[in-house]
C-alpha cells in the first residue's frame, strides 16, 4: 500500500534530491514522483529494491513449485528418468 506521504512532485525531488535520498535510505520505502499531478516514476533505495526483487523471484519460484506439486497431486504423470536420459543421449550424444 502506498502512503500518501510518499507521493511527491518531481520538481521537489529535483530541488531537494539529497534530503529525498536520505529519506529513501532511512525509511526503505519508495517514493512516487508526479508530473502535473500524475504518477510518473517510482524511486527507491537500492538495497530495498534488491530485497523486493529477491522476494518477487522467490514468489515466482514458489508458484512454479506449487503448480508442479498440484499437477502430480492431481494424478499427472511425469517423464521417467529412463526416457529423460534416452532423450538427452539422442539429442547430445549422437553424431
Amino acid at each position: 500500500m502506498v502512503k500518501s506521504s510518499a507521493i511527491k512532485p518531481l520538481s521537489d525531488f529535483l530541488r531537494n534530491s539529497k534530503s529525498h535520498i536520505q529519506n529513501l535510505h532511512a525509511t526503505q520505502e519508495p517514493e512516487i514522483l508526479t508530473v502535473n499531478g500524475e504518477a510518473a516514476v517510482v524511486v527507491q533505495d537500492a538495497a530495498a529494491y534488491e530485497k523486493m526483487a529477491t522476494l518477487a523471484e522467490q514468489a515466482i519460484q514458489d508458484a512454479r513449485l506449487q503448480s508442479a506439486m498440484n499437477y502430480f497431486r492431481d494424478g499427472g504423470k511425469g517423464i521417467s528418468a529412463e526416457d529423460v536420459f534416452a532423450s538427452l543421449e539422442k539429442k547430445y550424444l549422437t553424431s
